[in-house]
C-alpha cells in the first residue's frame, strides 16, 4: 500500500540520519571554501561574487549544471510530467537548444566582461550603451525576476523535509540560515565546492531509481502503458504529443532556451570561468545534464506506474523514493535533491547582489564606494534577498512563488537584446532598446495577466489557433519596437558599422 502524501509521514530514522550527516558535511564545505584558492582578501566583488574569475573546465561544469539544474528542476519537471504527460518534457530540447547558443555567445560575452572588469549584464549593457536607465532596467529585471527562483529552491527543500517527516518551518528556515551564513563567509567559491558532491549525489540517485524502479514496476513498457492510461483517464494528456500543443511546445522550448542564460546566476557562472575556451568546452560538455534530465522526467511516468496517491504533483518523487527503496537510500536521494536547493539559491543570491551593488548601489546611492565597501554591500544584499524568497515561502501560497517563476522567464527574456545584439553590432541605440524592453515586459506581463497567470497565448492561425509562449512573442514586439524606433531615431541602416567583436 503506497504511502498517502496528504500528511507527513513518520519519521524515518536511517533516512533523517542520512540526511543530517551529508547536510551537515556540505554545510563544513560551505565554510570551508573560504580557504579554497584562498585569494590575498575576498573584501572584493571579483573575488567574493565571481570567485576570482579562476574556474577551469570542471569547477565550472559543475558549477554551472548546479545552478542550471536545481533542486526545483528535480522536484518540477517529473511532477510536471505526472501531470500532463509529454507536453512536460519540454524540458529536454530547450536545454539542447541552449548550449549552441553559450558556445557562440557566451565566450564573446565573457571576454568584454574581463577586458573591462564587468560583474554583471547590466555593467556589460551600460559600458555599451552609456545609458543609466537601460543599465538600470536590465538591473532590476534580474533581481525580481530572480527572487522566485530562488523561493522555488525552497519549494524543493519543503518536499524533502516534509518526506522526512518533519514537521513545522523550523527545519527550513535552520537550513537556510546555513545557507545565508557560509555564502556570507565564502562567496562564489561555496557553491562551486558543494556543487561537486550535489550533482555527483543527483546522478547517483537518477541512475539508481531509472535502473532499480522499473524491475519493480514490470519494466518500461509497463511504466508507460500505465503512464498513458492514467493520462488519459485523467483527461490531461498521453505519452505522445496532441496534435495541438506542437506549437506550444516548441515556443516553450525556444523561449526558455534563449531565456536560460540572461539568468544572474547562469551569467555568474560564465563571468566566473577563466577563460574563453573554459564556457566553449562546457557547452559542449553540459548536455550531458540533458541526459539525467530525460532520465528524470522519467519518474513523472513512474508514479502513475507506481499507483502513488497524492497531494501534490511536487511530492511524486519523493514518495517513489520513500516508497520503492529503503529508508538509508531514500535519505541520500532527499539529501542530494536538498543540497541542489542550497547550491543555486546560494548563487542566484550572489548574482541578485552583484546586480544591486553594481548597478544600484554603486550607481546611484554611492558611487565613490570602496572594493571592500562594495564587497560588503553585496554580501548584506545576498542575505536580504535570502531571506524575502524565505519570507514569500512561509507567508504567501507556493502558487505565488510558482506564478512569478513563469512571469520571470517572460521578463528575463526581454534584457536579451540589449545584453546580446550590443556584442555584435553597433546599430541599437539605447532609447530604442529601451523602448523595446518595456514593450515587452509590460505588455508580457499584461498577456500573462490577461491569461489567467498561464504563459501561453491563442493566437488565430487560418480556420484553426495555435497556442504560442507569451515570452516569444513579447520579444518579438521588443526586438521590432527597439529596430523601428532605431530606424526613426538614426535614419535608417545608412552610416552604420558593425561592433568589433572580442
Amino acid at each position: 500500500m503506497t504511502p498517502d502524501a496528504g500528511a507527513a509521514p513518520p519519521v524515518d530514522v536511517a533516512a533523517l540520519s542520512v540526511f543530517i550527516f551529508f547536510f551537515v558535511l556540505v554545510t563544513v564545505m560551505g565554510f570551508v571554501a573560504a580557504r579554497w584558492r584562498r585569494p590575498k582578501t575576498l573584501a572584493h566583488i571579483d573575488e567574493w561574487g565571481l570567485g576570482g574569475r579562476q574556474f577551469g573546465t570542471w569547477i565550472t561544469w559543475f558549477l554551472v549544471g548546479g545552478d542550471f539544474y536545481t533542486a526545483y528542476t528535480v522536484i518540477a519537471v517529473p511532477a510536471l510530467v505526472y501531470a500532463v504527460g509529454a507536453y512536460g518534457f519540454f524540458a529536454l530540447p530547450y536545454t539542447i537548444i541552449v548550449y549552441p547558443f553559450v558556445f557562440a555567445v557566451m565566450p564573446v560575452l565573457w571576454q568584454r566582461a574581463k577586458d573591462q572588469g564587468y560583474v554583471t549584464a547590466a555593467d556589460v549593457v551600460y559600458g555599451k550603451y552609456s545609458s543609466r536607465a537601460l543599465e538600470l532596467a536590465v538591473a532590476v529585471t534580474g533581481v525580481i525576476a530572480t527572487m522566485p527562483y530562488i523561493a522555488l529552491q525552497l519549494v524543493g527543500m519543503a518536499a524533502v523535509i516534509k518526506a522526512l517527516g518533519l514537521r513545522g518551518e523550523i527545519p527550513l528556515v535552520i537550513a537556510f540560515l546555513v545557507l545565508a551564513f557560509y555564502t556570507y563567509s565564502s562567496g562564489l567559491r561555496a557553491p562551486a565546492l558543494i556543487a561537486f558532491v550535489k550533482d555527483i549525489m543527483i546522478y547517483i540517485a537518477v541512475i539508481a531509481a531509472v535502473a532499480i524502479i522499473p524491475l519493480k514496476l514490470g519494466g518500461y513498457g509497463a511504466v508507460f502503458e500505465a503512464a498513458d492510461a492514467a493520462l488519459k483517464a485523467k483527461g490531461s494528456g498521453g505519452i505522445l504529443l496532441a496534435d495541438n500543443q506542437m506549437v506550444a511546445y516548441a515556443t516553450l522550448a525556444l523561449g526558455s532556451a534563449l531565456a536560460a542564460f540572461m539568468y544572474p546566476h547562469t551569467l555568474t557562472g560564465i563571468f566566473a570561468s577563466n577563460s574563453r575556451n573554459t564556457i566553449r568546452k562546457n557547452a559542449a560538455l553540459l548536455p550531458a545534464y540533458t541526459l539525467l534530465l530525460g532520465l528524470l522526467a522519467m519518474l513523472g511516468y513512474m508514479g502513475h506506474a507506481a499507483g502513488l496517491k497524492l497531494s501534490s504533483n511536487n511530492d511524486v518523487v519523493p514518495v517513489l523514493f520513500q516508497t520503492l527503496f529503503p529508508g538509508w537510500f531514500a535519505g541520500f536521494a532527499f539529501a542530494a535533491i536538498g543540497i541542489g536547493a542550497l547550491v543555486p539559491a546560494a548563487v542566484m543570491s550572489i548574482g541578485a547582489a552583484n546586480l544591486f551593488t553594481r548597478n544600484v548601489w554603486r550607481a546611484y546611492v554611492n558611487p565613490q564606494v570602496t572594493d571592500a565597501g562594495e564587497a560588503t554591500v553585496a554580501k548584506i544584499t545576498s542575505l536580504v534577498v535570502k531571506v524575502g524568497a524565505l519570507l514569500v515561502i512561509l507567508f504567501l501560497p507556493t502558487q505565488f512563488a510558482l506564478d512569478l517563476q513563469l512571469l520571470g522567464g517572460i521578463w528575463i527574456l526581454q534584457t536579451l537584446p540589449a545584453l546580446v545584439f550590443g556584442l555584435f553590432t553597433n546599430w541599437f541605440r539605447a532609447p530604442a532598446l529601451l523602448l523595446g524592453w518595456a514593450v515587452g515586459f509590460f505588455g508580457g506581463t499584461a498577456l500573462v495577466w490577461l491569461n489567467g497567470l498561464k504563459p501561453l497565448q491563442s493566437l488565430p492561425f487560418g480556420s484553426t489557433s495555435v497556442t504560442v509562449y507569451i515570452g516569444l512573442l513579447a520579444l518579438g514586439a521588443n526586438i521590432a519596437v527597439a529596430a523601428a524606433t532605431n530606424l526613426l531615431v538614426s535614419g535608417g541602416f545608412h552610416g552604420t558599422t558593425p561592433a568589433r567583436t572580442i
